[in-house]
């Protein structure tokens, strides 16, 4: 019966674990389009990286919320934007996690919705104290190139 119920408890654990993940990644499309850019921060570790390949790597919580703050991001939530990311599919091990994903953010250009930005991610992800927390994400456009479609091997 302890075999079993040990077998059910790693289970659980294993689904909740994809679960927090999956909630986690989820949260940055509001929260980008929102513009909330502590809160989106705060899905990092303190001294987390967002890398967006060819575009900007943020070290530490207060860079990424500079790229939310930004100019560039600014201006998008002007014209209109949706974030969106998924499915996403995660491997574990222990305490530590990758997730990949494709994302796409639409902007509103004359009343309608095109496609600004079509990438490839990997999260790695770490547990803290607070719960999962993203350590590293690196984002990539799909313009063709093998590095970017490398970024989602499983």
């Amino acid at each position: 019966m302890s075999d079993t119920l040990d077998a059910l408890e790693r289970r659980l654990r294993l689904l909740e674990d994809r679960e927090a993940i999956g909630d986690l990644i989820a949260r940055y499309g509001p929260l980008a389009d929102r513009g909330e850019a502590a809160a989106l921060a705060r899905l990092w570790t303190a001294d987390g990286i967002y890398e967006v390949v060819g575009f900007a790597r943020a070290e530490g919580q207060a860079a990424i919320a500079a790229l939310i703050d930004g100019a560039h991001h600014r201006a998008l939530m002007a014209d209109g934007c949706a974030h969106l990311l998924g499915p996403v599919a995660v491997t574990l091990d222990g305490d530590e996690a990758t997730a990949v994903c494709h994302s796409v953010v639409f902007r509103s250009v004359s009343g309608h919705f095109v496609a600004e930005r079509v990438s490839a991610n990997r999260w790695r992800l770490v547990r803290t104290g607070a719960g999962w927390r993203v350590q590293h994400r690196a984002n990539a456009l799909l313009d063709g190139e093998e590095a970017a479609r490398a970024i989602l091997s499983i």
